[in-house]
């Protein structure tokens, strides 16, 4: 079955391999040059110089790392919520006892930095931004630079879930000024999912210092503290095959070469848009200044129906969520998937349409 979902996605042969080798222990010298390869090659794919702390969870566990890590109770934050997971992100920082301010609740309208603004300046103890840079429920790749200039100013910390475009995009985390990115391995790191990785600037390394909500299986600053020393390790138990899969990703992304694998993917984007428009089909949210470039979601009245059809030859799409549930589905063609692998579905849809 050819995964064309916004995750999972396809993990190439190389890196399943990679993770069939024999179990080593964690805290091996030769389990420590594998996560010393990760230390080393994931910072660019954030676009920083800051390390890249493994969280041994899916992304999801990631993101709540970061409101139990960086906050406390009482403390304000404002959150993007135009689509399902900038909405998700506000409920987990909910369910620690802080007060979240929503804007940019249409999921089918980009961000308006207006009504930022207007969050600050009725809310002036709003702490932080939590963004997603692309959420799957949509498709949007919001504006993150914009959303950082504007958290900075008014001295507020901008955190961005990247779990579904870093290292298919390209994000500048320190040219941007972001002070938190979270990516996962099942995506655009084309591994197996169950572990993600998080970045703090220096002031979100500050802010965690003097948080107050308990943090212990995710303490972000405990996993700093043990993934930089010359022998690099992770808090507990690491999944030993994971980061071995991983490390084999990035080792491949960079053998590409980063640009080389943003450019396939924008041009991966380009070309479902506009075979999907010549079949008839029109985006979901057409309306965005800026289309994701690692998911496509279409419009279609009887999306079940089609994703059947594609199923039956071989081939997964994604379901729409939330509201787009019965209205439309959705393509993925990040991390491994090629050109020929989205010619190949477009071919198919061509015929289940």
């Amino acid at each position: 079955m050819l995964l064309m979902t916004p995750g999972p996605t396809r993990v190439p042969q190389r890196v399943l391999d990679a993770g069939a080798r024999p179990m080593i222990h964690h805290r091996s010298p030769e389990f420590a040059r594998e996560l010393a390869t990760i230390v080393e090659l994931l910072p660019p794919v954030f676009g920083t110089k800051r390390p890249p702390l493994p969280v041994h969870t899916t992304g999801r566990g990631a993101l709540e790392a970061t409101i139990c890590n960086l906050f406390s109770t009482g403390d304000e934050i404002v959150s993007c919520c135009n689509g399902k997971f900038g909405e998700m992100w506000a409920g987990f920082a909910e369910s620690y006892g802080l007060i979240v301010h929503r804007f940019a609740t249409d999921w089918t309208r980009d961000i308006d930095l207006a009504e930022l603004e207007d969050a600050f300046a009725e809310h002036p103890k709003i702490r932080a931004v939590t963004v997603a840079y692309t959420d799957s429920s949509t498709g949007v790749a919001n504006d993150i630079a914009a959303v950082a200039r504007i958290a900075d100013k008014h001295g507020a910390l901008t955190l961005v879930d990247g779990v579904s475009s870093i290292g298919g995009m390209p994000f500048e985390m320190d040219a941007w000024g972001v002070d938190v990115a979270v990516t996962a391995s099942q995506k655009c790191l084309m591994s197996s999912p169950g572990m993600s990785f998080a970045v703090l600037s220096e002031r979100a390394k500050a802010a965690a210092k003097t948080a107050r909500l308990p943090r212990n299986y995710f303490d972000l600053i405990a996993v700093e503290d043990i993934i930089t020393k010359p022998k690099p390790e992770t808090p507990g138990t690491t999944p030993v095959h994971l980061a071995l899969q991983i490390a084999e990703a990035l080792r491949m992304i960079h053998e590409e070469g980063l640009n080389n694998v943003f450019h396939r993917h924008a041009d991966m984007s380009a070309l479902a848009r506009r075979r999907a428009k010549d079949l008839g089909f029109s985006l979901q949210c057409s309306g965005f200044a800026r289309q994701s470039a690692t998911m496509t979601a279409l419009s279609h009245s009887a999306p079940s129906t089609v994703r059947d059809a594609l199923k039956a030859r071989g081939i997964l799409t994604a379901a729409g969520l939330g509201r787009f549930a019965t209205e439309g589905f959705r393509i993925g063609h990040m991390g491994d998937i090629r050109l020929a692998d989205l010619n190949r579905t477009l071919d198919a849809l061509a015929v289940a349409a």
